[in-house]
């Protein structure tokens, strides 16, 4: 079984997140795509976080009428923050059948190497990035990715959303 992890705030999960994650599943190597709730990402301020059942419960009706995505909840019984790496060695551990990749926007490539034991991530697990207005690959630096260079590229943000919600304006056309 080859799973992609996608791992994510989701703090909301948009169309954006779910377009992206229905085109990963149609790769050949790709047969499952696991959207990895993170309660708190060490690298991000937890400050406008929305509760975590509550983004939880978002993320599953997302992926509801998605067929090949899965919300994952193991971050929630890991110590917080949670690191990846930690999050990676657990899931290989207890799936030893499977084979796990990442997919990553490009701002997550740009700081890649502040990621705890990012050598070793590198080391065991195929990176995938999805491309992001103002983020370039470099050459030379982590050659190992993949960069997604045909994916759609989707014109939303869970930032805009929260935005837009704090004005009072719809955002429905950006909810899955």
């Amino acid at each position: 079984m080859n799973v992609l992890l996608y791992f994510g705030s989701f703090n909301p999960i948009h169309k954006g997140h779910v377009g992206l994650a229905d085109y990963a599943l149609r790769r050949d190597d790709i047969d499952e795509v696991w959207l990895v709730l993170s309660p708190h990402n060490p690298l991000k301020d937890v400050a406008g976080l929305w509760d975590e059942q509550k983004r939880l419960d978002l993320v599953r009706d997302a992926c509801e009428h998605h067929p090949g995505l899965k919300a994952c909840t193991i971050e929630f019984g890991m110590p917080k923050p949670n690191y990846t790496v930690n999050t990676l060695r657990y899931l290989s551990r207890q799936f030893p059948g499977y084979n796990f990749s990442m997919l990553i926007g490009a701002d997550n490539y740009e700081i890649f190497d502040k990621w705890k034991d990012y050598e070793e991530i590198l080391a065991n697990y195929k990176i995938l990035v999805y491309p992001r207005t103002g983020c370039w690959k470099v050459p030379g630096r982590f050659d190992c990715m993949e960069w997604l260079t045909d994916a759609p590229l989707f014109d939303v943000s869970s930032t805009e959303i929260r935005e837009k919600l704090a004005r009072g304006e719809c955002v429905d056309d950006l909810l899955p």
